[in-house]
C-alpha cells in the first residue's frame, strides 16, 4: 500500500520538476549577459568566441538548445560545467554533502530546541518564562538570516573567538580519526545554529500554540484528576498530537532552510551548493545552475513525500491510498 503510494506521489511530482526547470531554463538563456565570456574570457577574437560558441552549442537556437538539454536530462546528464570543465553532476555532487550536514543538523537544532521550548512556553503560560520566549522567538522570526549570520561572526567568532569564522575545516589539520570530525563539528555548529534560528521561531510558536490548545481540552483533564503527573500528561497526552503539525511545518519549510543554507553559506564560505550557486549566477554556467535548480525541486518534493510518509508512524490511524 505505502509503495503504491509513493510511486503515485512521484509520477504526480514529475509534470512539477518538469515546469521548474522548463522556467529555469529559459529565465537563465533570457537573463542579460553572455556565458561566452565566463568560457573564453574577455579579451579574445571573434574568431575564438564563435568557435567556443559552437563547441559548446551556444549558437544555435534557443528552442534546439532546450530539447538537446531535455534529451542529456533524460540520460541522466546535464551537461558540462562552463566554468569548471568538468560534467555538471560532478560538480554539484562534490558540494552536496556540505550542504545536506549542515541543513540536516540545522533542523535537527531546530527542531528540538523548538519543541523544547514550546513545552516550556505552553506549560508555563502567561508566566515570565513564557513572555521571554514569545519575545525571543518573535525576535528570531524577524532577523534576516543574513544579519544573524554577521552578528554571530562578529560576536561569537571575532571577539570571543567560540568558533572559527570560515570553512569546512581547519587547514592543513589531519582529518583523519576523531580529530578530523571534532574539527569539522566544531566549523560546524556556527553556521547550523544560524541556519536554524528561523526553524527554532517557527516550530516554537507552532508548539507553543498547538499544545497550549491541547492542555485545555477535557481529556487532559481528565487525565489529571485522575492523579498522573503533569510530564506524564503532556507526554502522552499532549505532545502526540502536536507533533504532527510540527512535522507538517518542517517538511513544508524544506525549501526556506534551503534557501537560507545558501545565505549562510556565503556568510561562512562553507563548501556547499550555495556558494557554488552564487559562482555557477555570476559566470553564467547554465549546466550547473540548471542541474542546481533540479536538485532543489527535487529535494522539496522528497522533502513533502517523506513528511507525509512520516504522518502514518506517528499516527497509525492515517492510511495511504
Amino acid at each position: 500500500m505505502i509503495l503504491r503510494y509513493v510511486g503515485k506521489r512521484l509520477l504526480q511530482a514529475v509534470p512539477t520538476v518538469a515546469g521548474i526547470v522548463v522556467i529555469a531554463f529559459f529565465l537563465i538563456h533570457l537573463a542579460p549577459g553572455d556565458p561566452i565570456f565566463a568560457l573564453a574570457g574577455e579579451h579574445g577574437d571573434a574568431a575564438y568566441y564563435a568557435f567556443m560558441r559552437d563547441r559548446f552549442g551556444l549558437d544555435r537556437p534557443l528552442p534546439e538548445q532546450f530539447f538537446t538539454f531535455v534529451g542529456r536530462v533524460a540520460r541522466g546528464d546535464i551537461g558540462v560545467s562552463f566554468v569548471h570543465g568538468r560534467p555538471a553532476a560532478d560538480v554539484i555532487a562534490d558540494r552536496v554533502f556540505a550542504t545536506a550536514l549542515l541543513m540536516l543538523t540545522a533542523l535537527a537544532i531546530s527542531t528540538l530546541v523548538g519543541l523544547l521550548l514550546g513545552v516550556l512556553g505552553a506549560t508555563r503560560a502567561d508566566r515570565a518564562t513564557d513572555r521571554v520566549i514569545t519575545t525571543g522567538v518573535l525576535g528570531l522570526y524577524a532577523a534576516p538570516v543574513f544579519w544573524v549570520g554577521q552578528i554571530a561572526v562578529l560576536l561569537l567568532a571575532f571577539h570571543l573567538g567560540l568558533f572559527p569564522v570560515q570553512g569546512f575545516r581547519t587547514p592543513g589539520l589531519d582529518a583523519a580519526g576523531l580529530t578530523g570530525v571534532l574539527d569539522v563539528a566544531h566549523h560546524l555548529a556556527l553556521p547550523a545554529l544560524v541556519l536554524a534560528s528561523q526553524e527554532i521561531a517557527a516550530v516554537t510558536r507552532l508548539t507553543r500554540s498547538v499544545l497550549g490548545d491541547e492542555l485545555d481540552k477535557d481529556y487532559v483533564r481528565t487525565a489529571r484528576a485522575m492523579g498522573l503527573r503533569e510530564r506524564v500528561v503532556i507526554a502522552r497526552y499532549g505532545l502526540p498530537r502536536t507533533l504532527l503539525p510540527v512535522v507538517t511545518i518542517i517538511g513544508t519549510r524544506a525549501g526556506y532552510v534551503l534557501g537560507g543554507a545558501v545565505i549562510v553559506e556565503i556568510v561562512f564560505a562553507w563548501p556547499g551548493i550555495g556558494r557554488l550557486l552564487l559562482g555557477a549566477t555570476q559566470a553564467r554556467d547554465m549546466p550547473v545552475l540548471l542541474g542546481l535548480f533540479l536538485l532543489v525541486s527535487i529535494t522539496v518534493v522528497l522533502a513533502n513525500l517523506i513528511t507525509d510518509l512520516v504522518y502514518a508512524v506517528l499516527d497509525p490511524r492515517i492510511r495511504y491510498r
